[in-house]
């Protein structure tokens, strides 16, 4: 289980130390868990540790959510004044994300064609 808080750490550190030394405009664990994943693809398997480790944050989620929280709170006048367009900025980028995941939902799924056996399959159409 230590082994596996290391990688999660150290895919963290990772991603901190490339963002100071590019400058990319992307939170460290954000690309600390782009290198996580790039290294689960490469391994083709999750290890046992990393998967329990993981497994267990998830499980204790709404945990990591209280700092956040408290974070709003203290900026709760920044947020007073500008409430409406958080609130816009909020919507906005909801639904553009509902229409961008519905783009490529349909793309992907034009790429893939149809399963065998679902509606619009040709293979046991009328002949």
């Amino acid at each position: 289980m230590l082994n596996g808080f290391l990688v999660l750490l150290l895919c963290q550190l990772l991603g901190e130390l490339v963002v100071l030394a590019s400058g990319v405009p992307v939170p460290g664990p954000v690309f600390g868990m782009i290198l996580l994943l790039l290294v689960l693809i490469a391994f083709k398997k999750t290890p046992k540790s990393v998967r329990l480790v993981s497994e267990g944050l998830l499980r204790h989620l709404a945990f990591l959510y209280v700092p956040a929280g408290v974070g709003l709170m203290v900026h709760l006048e920044m947020i007073s004044h500008y409430w409406l367009a958080i609130l816009v900025a909020l919507l906005v980028s909801t639904f553009v994300t509902l229409v961008v995941t519905a783009l490529v939902f349909r793309l992907l799924g034009r790429l893939n064609g149809p399963a065998k056996g679902e509606i619009g399959d040709s293979s046991e159409g009328v002949k």
